[in-house]
């Protein structure tokens, strides 16, 4: 577990940092709304947290910037944790970014705990002893990776289901 869980948050921080660039009006317009900022700020601040994220990944990579990484990482996750947390107390329907199949509406609290389980994640990796890397520990992360993502996509279409309900 040293190793697998570094590389499974470089991998989810690489992967956003990506998204971000992929869907670039889309999450700028999202980061705007969470945030509270005109619009015209939502890019910036959306490439500046690809930026961040970026510098996260690549120091989880390299065993002695990890804690840096580290921090970076619990920093990011613990802050979206916290704009996510806000915008559901006040009923806000938002794009959150979690879904690569397009745009989800949510008030839902899975967003808000899988940003704070990323938070606690980074801060047990800060302190977890550095194992020697290997490619088990690669496909590890990338085994942890592929169910995150396939818990986002399910979150998402249980999310979608419940309101068309309504």
């Amino acid at each position: 577990m040293g190793e697998i869980l570094p590389y499974f948050l470089a991998t989810v921080l690489a992967s956003a940092a990506v998204h971000k660039l992929a869907a670039r009006e889309r999450l700028a317009a999202a980061a705007a709304q969470l945030t509270g900022l005109p619009p015209s700020l939502g890019q910036p601040l959306s490439l500046s947290a690809a930026t961040i994220e970026a510098g996260a990944a690549l120091s989880l990579l390299i065993p002695a910037a990890r804690p840096a990484g580290c921090g970076l990482a619990v920093l990011l996750w613990s802050a979206y944790a916290l704009l996510l947390w806000r915008a559901r107390q006040r009923g806000d329907r938002f794009d959150c970014g979690c879904s690569l199949s397009g745009p989800s509406r949510s008030t839902e609290a899975y967003p808000v705990l899988r940003a704070a389980l990323l938070a606690a994640l980074a801060a047990l990796a800060a302190v977890l002893p550095a194992g020697s890397p290997n490619i088990l520990s690669v496909f590890g992360a990338l085994t942890f990776f592929a169910l995150y993502l396939a818990a986002g996509e399910i979150a998402s279409a249980s999310s979608s289901a419940r309101s068309l309900a309504r």
